[in-house]
């Protein structure tokens, strides 16, 4: 165990010497959520950083609390202060995973990193008691779709029992959800970008994004407008950064967040710490 964590940091301090920049990891498994908890995690990745310093922060998650991204990138971004701070996407970074990633002044990504849409989403019970993931603007939309059936028709009888079954206090909730998305991406985005109502609105399009797991790899974030830093996954700076986090995947189960410096290295489950290890 001991020996695979030298390992990878080994490679993390190779890749800090070629990039003249520290580097951080927070790499969690596909049932690892982004929560509150992580900002333990957080703590200790940036304990060693200097205030105002260049950073790099390798990310993979498959999302989690929209809060508690809020929190990560904000620690992050005032640790870094006016340095630059470049988000490594090695493999995915989802919904509120994205809206971390966003918050770098440059997001790193090859030929299989991906970032997915930010619009909000409801967990709901189907007819046999399964929890089904939903997006909340599919639901405003079709809350709008039947009201503007039963404004021109008034007789619409199946426009009026559908908007019988949603109901408005629960659309209010849905509204603000949405308005939360937008305004922590424009936050996150004004600060480099000068289209970011724009680029916000397009992360939240389920009209261009028919799912909420659809890829958006490197060409379609620059196509939308974000600041994306593309490499070639044979050059000599991306493949070692593949090659930590391929280690790094295999360290963790999926119920599991590893944080990882040249200094630090912890693996949370999820909600919870498991284990600490700190090198020297």
């Amino acid at each position: 165990m001991h020996a695979e964590r030298y390992q990878r940091q080994f490679l993390i301090k190779n890749i800090q010497g070629i990039t003249n920049r520290k580097l951080v990891c927070y790499v969690a498994g596909t049932a690892a959520l982004i929560n509150r908890d992580d900002t333990l995690g957080f703590v200790d990745l940036l304990h060693n950083i200097p205030k105002g310093s260049d950073l790099d922060f390798l990310l993979h998650t498959p999302g989690g609390d929209m809060d508690a991204a809020e929190k990560l990138i904000t620690m992050i971004r005032t640790r870094v202060g006016n340095g630059r701070l470049r988000v490594i996407v090695p493999d995915f970074a989802k919904s509120a995973g994205t809206l971390i990633a966003i918050g770098a002044d440059v997001i790193a990504m090859s030929d299989c990193s991906e970032l997915g849409p930010i619009d909000p989403q409801i967990t709901l019970n189907d007819a046999h008691s399964n929890s089904i993931p939903h997006s909340i603007q599919s639901y405003l939309d079709a809350y709008a779709a039947h009201s503007q059936a039963l404004k021109q028709d008034p007789t619409d009888q199946a426009a009026r029992i559908m908007l019988e079954k949603l109901d408005p206090g629960t659309i209010k909730l849905f509204e603000a959800a949405r308005e939360r998305a937008r305004t922590f991406a424009e936050s996150q985005l004004k600060r480099h970008s000068p289209t970011y109502t724009k680029v916000a609105a397009a992360l939240l399009d389920t009209h261009k994004w028919l799912s909420h797991g659809q890829m958006i790899g490197h060409e379609d974030a620059t196509s939308i407008g974000l600041n994306v830093e593309y490499h070639d996954p044979q050059s000599p700076d991306w493949h070692p950064v593949w090659q930590l986090y391929a280690l790094q995947r295999m360290a963790v189960r999926d119920d599991v967040k590893l944080f990882e410096s040249d200094v630090v290295s912890v693996q949370f489950e999820s909600g919870a710490a498991s284990s600490r290890s700190r090198g020297d």
